[in-house]
C-alpha cells in the first residue's frame, strides 16, 4: 500500500469526497460531498443523535458510525449539534439519516482505496 493510497483513504474519511478530490475525480468527489452533507444535515435537523463512546455492543457501533462522518461529526459535537431528543418526532428518522451518512462515507473510503490502487477507473 502506497502513501498515495493511505492519504486518499484518510482524506476520504475526514472529508466526504476528499479522497476523490485528491485523486482528481472532481465530479465524483463533489457529488459524494453534497450527498453526505445533505444526509448529515437532515439527520441533525430532524433531532438525530451523534453518539459518543459507550462501552456496549451497539454503543460502540453507533460511535464508529458517527465518527465515520469525519469532520462533520467532530465539528457538530464541538458546537453542540446532534444532541438529539428522544421525544422529538423526527428522532428516529434523524438517526437513520446520520447512520446512512456515516456508512455511505465508509463505502467512499473503500472506493477511494480501489481507485488509488488502480483496481477501478
Amino acid at each position: 500500500m502506497s502513501v498515495k493510497t493511505i492519504t486518499a483513504c484518510v482524506l476520504a474519511w475526514l472529508i466526504p469526497g476528499g479522497g476523490h478530490f485528491y485523486l482528481s475525480r472532481w465530479k465524483r468527489g463533489a457529488t459524494f460531498l453534497a450527498v453526505i452533507l445533505v444526509l448529515f444535515l437532515l439527520g441533525v435537523a430532524l433531532d438525530g443523535r451523534l453518539f459518543g463512546w459507550t462501552p456496549t455492543c451497539f454503543g460502540i457501533l453507533k460511535f464508529f458510525d458517527g465518527i465515520s462522518n469525519g469532520v462533520f461529526y467532530f465539528v457538530s459535537r464541538i458546537i453542540g449539534l446532534g444532541e438529539g431528543s428522544i421525544t422529538s418526532f423526527g428522532y428516529e428518522y434523524g438517526n437513520t439519516f446520520l447512520y446512512t451518512a456515516g456508512l455511505l462515507n465508509m463505502l467512499l473510503v473503500v472506493d477511494a482505496f480501489d481507485i488509488a490502487e488502480g483496481r477501478k477507473r
